[in-house]
């Protein structure tokens, strides 16, 4: 039998995958894409990417569609360009450090057609280790966002956390959230064009809290579903641009908290900016002291004697 088209013409769904100095880890996202039943349409954009993972993709599956940006854009953006490019009425938005695994699409797709006011789904994430990884979550309060910005770093089993991130619920059990991870997230095409696709003010980070948000807001649904599986390398692209990073998640939390207090709450984006902005500092500490410990555990294991 020979192999299905790699542009996935006609097919009932579409893949979008946004990269951006993927690595060989583009590649491998995409053979599972495409090893997908159906395989979908599909559709890679890439971020100007400075590595040769373009380049990769080209000799190990030439047929497949690449969508230049002419910059790095941002995801949100280069989302949008690739929906754009597709015309399925499902459409995946994919990281490239996933690995798709067998049947998930079908298992997302039998959920779309099983209800006609989904809007968006997510599939269960497995970190490397095969740990699943919160990916449906509840849009905090006010009270557990605070509590998880304190807290997170020195105690991650806190209430405030296990409650944002529904941590208690079971893993094995499909269920109505807020919002799913923007990692994978499978998206109704008319659910898109009611609300206006991604918002691309934000760069990196959020896009996903607020997509699925302003989703639930026009009366769509968004819903995890496990019976499909995802692999998340998790921050494949962003490695090399750490504190750059924590710097825009930052900015993108409160640019969702001016887009969601609104009336009077819209006082609080004062001290709203000065905790985000605290927290940001506290983050890339925490991320220099473990990176040195990192680096004399290292030293440790290489040093004469040590056994290695």
């Amino acid at each position: 039998m020979p192999p299905p088209p790699e542009n996935g013409a006609g097919a009932g769904w579409a893949a979008v995958v946004v990269n951006y100095n993927a690595g060989p880890a583009l590649v491998a996202c995409v053979a599972s894409v495409l090893a997908q039943d159906p395989p979908p349409e599909l559709v890679v954009v890439d971020n100007a990417s400075a590595d040769d993972s373009i380049e990769a993709l080209r000799h190990a599956h030439p047929g497949v569609r690449i969508v230049s940006s002419g910059g790095n854009l941002g995801y949100a953006r280069a989302a949008n360009l690739g929906i754009a490019a597709t015309d399925a009425p499902v459409v995946a938005v994919l990281n490239p450090d996933t690995v798709l695994g067998a049947g998930v699409a079908r298992a997302l797709m039998a959920r779309f057609a099983a209800d006609a006011k989904l809007g968006a789904a997510g599939p269960r994430v497995h970190n490397p280790d095969g740990s699943v990884y919160p990916s449906a979550r509840q849009i905090p309060s006010l009270i557990d966002a605070v509590g998880h910005g304190l807290l997170f770093f020195v105690w991650r089993d806190n209430p405030f956390t296990r409650r944002y991130r529904e941590t208690g619920a079971d893993p094995a059990r499909p269920r109505e959230v807020d919002w799913v991870s923007g990692a994978a997230i499978w998206l109704r095409r008319a659910a898109l064009d009611d609300i206006g696709g991604w918002d691309e003010r934000y760069f990196m980070y959020v896009e996903d809290v607020d997509l699925c948000w302003r989703l639930c807001r026009a009366g769509w649904k968004v819903t995890y579903e496990p019976a499909g599986t995802v692999e998340h390398l998790l921050g494949v692209s962003t490695a090399g641009r750490p504190y750059r990073m924590i710097a825009e998640h930052h900015r993108s939390l409160l640019r969702f908290a001016s887009v969601r207090f609104t009336g009077p709450r819209r006082a609080l984006l004062g001290p709203a900016a000065a905790f985000l902005t605290a927290r940001g500092a506290l983050a890339m500490a925490h991320h220099r002291l473990a990176a040195r410990q990192g680096a004399k555990r290292s030293r440790w294991r290489t040093a004469p004697g040590s056994g290695r």
